[in-house]
Formats: structure tokens, sequence, C-alpha cells
């Protein structure tokens, strides 16, 4: 049994094909030139498949299903992208147009949805049947998989983690709202409150690492300065971590996964990163230590998972 998983970005379209075990046995990628007419990105998803069964020597019919992840809103049942602005779609009947090359069974789902079933089918939630996945990138994008199924919620827009509602009126979000996850936990977030302070604290060791220029500040940079002891960089990655485990808690209160998964350049920092959270979920979960309290994991298969996870929509 061979599937086909595509993971559609806004700087490239990765495609692989996987077989029953969930090895990736061929992966190709090419620019998405998203500027373009969404039928020229579609025909794109379509040749590198083709191009993949070609190298491989596997005839068509072995091909048993595509799968495919998009960002922004996706109605699976519909198959169409409903809206995304990484790519400037609008109502892209995806499935419809890709049906044009390929008669075997097409799904979709949102590109976050697919990193969560890709880790919970062959990564750090292997063979889990509950768990929510935090994608901590520019933005904040979130999946969850209940009994090994994506959970789609009705229509487009579900499972929206980081425009969950933190603080009443607070930091703007990207979506027009105050206040949201991601305003809070994405790596932009962390990047902007370790800039406030290191301006605030001339002599943080955060001005330092940056070479004096705050443009240069990156999401690695407050955990270097906190582990050297910097006190403000301390301050900033507590924060951080706190507001990281409120949101998380109230994941867990809603959903009460086996796993929280955790993705993005910031899971670079490993334990670190975990332990300060689950430190935290030990109380801020409903019942506390008198209930289950799910372990935090890093997500291990990086830009694999979308693909992995797409190609299990089968």
């Amino acid at each position: 049994m061979y599937r086909a998983g595509i993971d559609l970005g806004g700087t490239a379209i990765k495609a692989g094909i996987i077989d029953a075990k969930q090895q990736i046995l061929a992966q190709a990628s090419v620019p998405t030139r998203a500027e373009r007419p969404a039928e020229e990105v579609i025909a794109d998803m379509a040749g590198i498949v083709r191009q993949l069964l070609e190298r491989l020597q596997i005839d068509e019919s072995g091909l048993t299903g595509i799968g495919v992840g998009s960002p922004g809103l996706v109605d699976a049942d519909a198959g169409i992208v409903r809206y995304s602005n990484n790519i400037s779609w609008e109502n892209v009947a995806l499935v419809q147009e890709l049906k044009k090359y390929f008669s075997c069974e097409i799904r979709i789902s949102n590109d976050a949805n697919c990193a969560a079933l890709g880790e919970v089918k062959a990564g750090a939630a292997k063979d889990i049947a509950n768990a929510v996945l935090l994608t901590l990138g520019t933005g904040v994008g979130g999946g969850i998989i209940l009994n090994g199924k994506v959970f789609e919620g009705s229509n487009a827009g579900g499972a929206e983690l980081g425009h969950i509602s933190m603080v009443v009126g607070g930091e703007p979000c990207t979506c027009g709202r105050r206040g949201c996850v991601e305003a809070y936990v994405s790596a932009t977030a962390l990047i902007r409150d370790a800039k406030r302070a290191a301006a605030a604290d001339k002599k943080s060791l955060l001005n330092e690492l940056c070479g004096q220029r705050l443009e240069n500040m990156n999401g690695r940079i407050p955990f270097d300065a906190a582990l050297q002891g910097d006190k403000t960089a301390k301050e900033v990655v507590e924060n951080y971590c706190t507001y990281l485990a409120e949101a998380i808690a109230n994941y867990v209160n809603i959903f009460r996964p086996d796993v929280v998964l955790l993705s993005g350049g910031i899971c670079n920092q490993g334990t670190y990163l975990t332990k300060a959270v689950e430190e935290h979920l030990s109380f801020l979960c409903f019942g506390g230590d008198r209930a289950f309290v799910p372990p935090v994991r890093c997500a291990v298969l990086g830009s694999d998972a979308g693909m992995i996870g797409a190609a299990n929509l089968i």
C-alpha cells in the first residue's frame, strides 16, 4: 500500500511516497510560487507525485490515495481551501482540481493537523491515540488527534489553538484580536519580549548576544542568556514558559490528551523547555496531581511530519 503526502507551504511544495510502515520511500520539492493561479500550483503537486511514482517504478494503480496539508482555513469535507493568507488562496477546490490528474482517493486538512497526525503515526506520539500538538513558530498553529484521527470541528477553522484568548485586550495578534495565545507563545512573541527586556536593561547579556543590535534577536538568545545566569533573560524565559503552560493547561482541561507535543525552532531547547512547562502543568491542570497530567514532548519528525500526516489522511 502506497500513499502520497503533500505538504503545501508558502515557500515550497513538498511531496513524498509513504509505505505501510510509514517510511518515506522518495520525496521531492519545488518552489510554490504562490503568485501564480492556484490551478498551476496544483498541477505542480500532481507533477511531483507522478515523478516520484516513476522514480520508484510504481504504477498509479498502486497508489491508494493522496493527502494534502494546506495552510489556512481548510474545509476537509468539501475538499476546499476556504482561505489561506500564506498563499493568497480563497475558496480553492483543491481536491476537485487534483482529481483531474488522479483517480485515487484524495483528502485535505490543515497543515498543523497533518503535522500532529504525522507525529502520532510515526513520531514522538507513535501508537498514542490522543494528542495535542502546538507549532511554535512565526505564529502558533495547532493540531488535535482524538482516537487516532484528526479532529476537524464543524466546517473550516476548527482547532485554531493559537487563537484562543489568554489576556483580554492584551498584545495584538495577527488575526485581528488582542491577547491570543499566538501573541504570547509564538517565537515572534518571545523575540518581541526579549527585545523589550534588552532595551530596558542595557547591562543584560541579551544585548551582548545579539551584538548590541536588537534586530539580531532570535528565539535562541533568551535561552542562551538565561542558561548563563542572566537575570533579565531568566525572567523573559520564565514568563514565556508560564504563558505556554497556561495555554497548554487550557487544552488539557478540554481534551485531556495522552501527550502534548511541541514543534518549531524553540523546541531545540529540548528538556529545558518541556520540564519548565511540565512543572507549571502539575498544578495548573484541573484536578492537579490527583488527575492525569500529560507529558510534554518535543516533536521529532521535523519538516517530514506534515507530509507523513497528510498521507495518513487516507
